[in-house]
């Protein structure tokens, strides 16, 4: 799954930005445009941490108190 920052997530957000400005969308505001959509379809949402790393150190994790 595509998350923010991506290649992926990158492409898509350029071909919806172009599509926003085809249907009359300023060019300023087809990129805000482009990545709020983006950001509300689940699939384009983060996935959070993979690894217990990526979590922080282990003194600031949730539910470590």
């Amino acid at each position: 799954m595509p998350e923010p920052g991506s290649k992926k997530y990158d492409t898509q957000r350029a071909r919806a930005r172009k599509e926003a400005e085809r249907s009359g969308v300023s060019d300023q505001d087809a990129d805000a445009a482009a990545n709020e959509e983006l950001q509300q379809d689940p699939k384009f949402r983060s996935s959070g941490p993979r690894t217990e790393r990526g979590r922080g150190p282990k003194g600031e994790r949730p539910g470590n108190q």
